[in-house]
């Protein structure tokens, strides 16, 4: 049988892998391009054994990447989800992982100039139609990926790429608090819905009868639990103006306890059926957004200072570590208070990425005729 060859990058973005794709290298009609992701990735089947992907949602991930018209903007990123047990590709929500590993694509492919020292990249996120500026390390023109950054997750050190987000708030719901409540109640459930890039639901865990310290594997054991937590999230859906959301992939549901290492909140995601290994870049800038809101269920357990009195016009950074199963996430944001009223003006925080292999996926040509067939 004859195969279809495909350009493409395997990267490693923060905490997930994936493959990253030239936009122009896949079939423009969204079917099509689907149908090709899939039997690159080798899905639907758990094991992904007969494609690419890495038989979890962290590793069956793609990034699609092309030049971009907008004046603000350098290059153009879609996130795919792509499920490795379900023929499904989706759209539906961002990937701060994943964005990590598009500056560097950008440079290597041409579609950004390198500059000697660092080149920043600006991003146009399509999922959630906002921008991300990234600052990748390129000496001599060229792509950085050693170096002494580490981040929890990953093993060694790498070259680091700060991340700059503005105007996230709301980018899926609509608004930060989509409900327009601090706390609501969901399911007999006190519940923080939030979105700062991402569709969450702050949970206390010792409403569960949980310490939060549980790992991931227990969480995802206990039906019971699962069982809750997804009634939870089925119903916070409509209410964060995300409509059904059986088959979607947000929101996030985040069981929040008291730190435990010295952070600021200590977090367990559901994405939102398996639990998260670690926690997701716009997951945790959600969170920590919570934490600095005043009557938040993450206000409540979060160790931090209160910034709610500050002056008015002026603005602190603040660095909020949240804890995930695999160690720490540091979000910095940009923070105004004034008469116990926040809001968050800007949000960074810092990722690594590696090229780990460039050159060709196959896939069937009955799937995709079009390009080299061999």
């Amino acid at each position: 049988m004859t195969q279809t060859a495909i350009s493409c990058s395997a990267m490693r973005g923060g905490t997930s892998k994936g493959l990253v794709f030239a936009a122009d290298d896949l079939p423009g009609d969204r079917a099509e391009r689907d149908a090709v992701l899939l039997a690159a990735m080798g899905s639907p089947d758990p094991r992904e054994i007969d494609g690419m992907g890495g038989s979890h949602p962290l590793t069956s991930k793609v990034a699609v990447v092309s030049q971009s018209r907008r004046d603000n903007a350098d290059v153009e990123y879609l996130f795919l989800q792509v499920w490795p047990d379900r023929a499904e590709v989706s759209d539906s929500q961002n990937c701060g992982n994943m964005l990590a590993a598009v500056g560097p694509f950008a440079i290597e492919r041409g579609l950004v100039a390198a500059r000697d020292g660092v080149t920043q990249v600006r991003i146009w996120m399509q999922n959630t139609r906002t921008l991300a500026i990234a600052s990748v390390q390129t000496p001599g023109g060229v792509v950085r990926y050693d170096g002494a950054a580490k981040i929890d997750g990953v093993p060694g050190t790498h070259a680091p790429i700060p991340i700059e987000f503005a105007d996230t708030a709301g980018s899926s719901c609509g608004a930060l608090l989509p409900t327009g409540q601090v706390v609501d109640v969901i399911e007999g459930v006190q519940a923080t819905c939030i979105d700062n890039g991402m569709p969450v639901v702050c949970l206390a865990a010792s409403d569960f009868g949980l310490s939060g310290q549980e790992s991931p594997g227990e969480l995802e054991g206990s039906a019971s639990l699962t069982q809750q937590v997804e009634a939870i999230r089925l119903a916070a859906g409509p209410m964060m103006n995300l409509g059904n959301v059986t088959n979607s992939t947000v929101p996030k549901m985040s069981l929040l306890s008291p730190p435990a290492h010295g952070g600021a909140v200590s977090t367990r995601t559901f994405i939102p059926h398996r639990v998260h290994e670690a926690i997701g870049v716009f997951g945790a800038v959600s969170v920590a957004t919570a934490c600095v809101l005043p009557g938040s269920v993450a206000y409540a357990i979060a160790n931090l200072p209160d910034v709610s009195a500050g002056s008015a016009g002026g603005s602190v950074d603040l660095d909020v570590e949240v804890e995930h199963p695999t160690g720490f996430f540091t979000v910095t944001l940009e923070v105004q208070g004034h008469d116990g009223a926040i809001s968050v003006r800007k949000s960074a925080l810092l990722r690594t990425a590696r090229l780990l292999m460039r050159g060709e996926v196959m896939v069937p040509s009955s799937v995709w005729s079009q390009g080299a067939s061999l």
